[in-house]
């Protein structure tokens, strides 16, 4: 590649920008990438407090330019980008984990780039092996959200072994727990979830779950056990992060049943013997799945069109990049996402 592109900038406490920087070059197994959709995740937290960047952004779907020696893609190809850079090689990287690779690479060491690791830009470099392919039949929003739209949650569903015979309880309903409630109802799950946004809460019955529960309520504690006839509920994901929400979920799983958290947040306190000993309780941590996995979310993703259609919300050109950050901070939206060649 030559030339110049477009990425997004913070440049101070509410402030955004879009600016230019060179564009990156193919090497080694690194692949530029043109990105097409970059779905919107916790960035916007950096605009608020005004984390000054140009490195922006882990999630993009896109199309291949250019490459540097034959390998897994070739220019043409339409491709979901995996987050992160870890190194290929590790017992975590071999077996699908890579998301847990303790042995990161410096992409732009590698490759000589003073660019290309934001996705919130017209282009990226990514290692061949982290470029998924995209079928012809599937929109490329759509397989954007094979990153955190649908993820971390059907991570966490998919280690749970959650099916129809389960009743699922998602706390936290912003993009990544609304993509839990598809991958929930996709599996034949009943789901009940606990949201206090009234927007999120209604589109979250859209998407399919049973029941929304206010977490300002008192008596939702109660209301969710006897929804599950005194027992408690199955399976649990958190997307929130917030430690009460966390403990509802240990609270509210039957015993021998399962939570996952998803959202990462501040320290939460359990009992050893309360909680896991005597409950049985099987607690995971869900951050991405295995990329083994890539084709069960392929289906999902091709069943469930019309769902996806209805969480992603909202579409930006990057050059609104800051409208979009502003909309997120009112927590009235779904999932987001940007076109960086709008």
């Amino acid at each position: 590649m030559n030339g110049a592109m477009k990425v997004a900038a913070i440049e101070g406490e509410r402030h955004a920008a879009v600016v230019d920087v060179p564009a990156p070059h193919a090497a080694d197994e690194f692949a530029v990438v043109k990105v097409l959709a970059a779905p919107m995740c916790t960035e916007y937290k950096m605009y608020r407090n005004g984390s000054a960047s140009q490195v922006i952004g882990h999630e993009a779907a896109g199309e291949v330019v250019e490459i540097a020696r034959p390998g897994r893609v070739k220019v043409g190809d339409r491709v979901v980008v995996m987050p992160l850079y870890p190194c290929g090689t590790c017992r975590y990287c071999v077996g699908g984990e890579f998301i847990h690779c303790e042995h990161s690479v410096d992409p732009l060491a590698a490759t000589g780039n003073s660019t290309g690791v934001a996705t919130y830009a017209q282009y990226l470099i990514k290692q061949d092996w982290l470029l998924l392919p995209v079928p012809d039949d599937i929109a490329i929003d759509h397989a954007a959200m094979a990153c955190c739209g649908l993820g971390p949650t059907f991570g966490a569903l998919e280690r749970m072994g959650v099916d129809a015979f389960d009743t699922v309880l998602i706390t936290g309903l912003g993009p990544v727990g609304l993509g839990g409630v598809i991958n929930a109802r996709y599996r034949g799950s009943r789901v009940l979830a606990v949201e206090s946004n009234p927007y999120r809460a209604s589109l979250a019955g859209e998407l399919g779950a049973e029941e929304v529960f206010d977490p300002g309520d008192p008596d939702t504690p109660a209301r969710i056990r006897d929804r599950t006839g005194g027992v408690g509920v199955d399976a649990c994901v958190d997307c929130t992060g917030v430690p009460a929400a966390q403990r509802l979920l240990i609270d509210s799983a039957r015993r021998r049943g399962s939570v996952a958290f998803v959202g990462e947040g501040a320290a939460l306190e359990i009992s050893i013997s309360t909680d896991m000993i005597r409950k049985g309780l099987t607690l995971e941590g869900s951050w991405h799945y295995n990329l083994a996995d890539y084709p069960k979310i392929l289906q999902i993703i091709r069943s469930f069109g019309e769902k996806l259609s209805r969480m992603i919300t909202h579409e930006f050109p990057l050059a609104k990049v800051a409208d979009a950050w502003e909309l997120q901070l009112t927590g009235e939206c779904g999932k987001v996402v940007l076109h960086p060649w709008s």
